[in-house]
């Protein structure tokens, strides 16, 4: 299993971290990348949308698992 990686970004002006495995984050990328988006506005879309009792890492892994089960591959 891949460990954890601790990773910052700035979201709307601050700073804020989140936590994921190298699989999720590599998806995460290949997903940006395929909206045309950079990460941080990805990871942004999907704060301003999550539900305020989930935490943000859990929310990026959320949506990863939502963009695979849709059969869209980020490649």
């Amino acid at each position: 299993m891949s460990p954890v990686e601790k990773r910052s970004v700035t979201i709307r002006g601050h700073r804020t971290s989140y936590s994921l495995e190298k699989p999720f984050y590599d998806d995460l990328v290949a997903i940006a990348a395929a909206r045309k988006l950079t990460l941080a506005a990805l990871v942004a879309e999907i704060d301003e949308t999550r539900p305020r009792d989930a935490n943000l890492s859990s929310a990026l892994r959320l949506h990863v698992l939502d963009w695979a089960k849709r059969g869209m591959s980020p490649l």
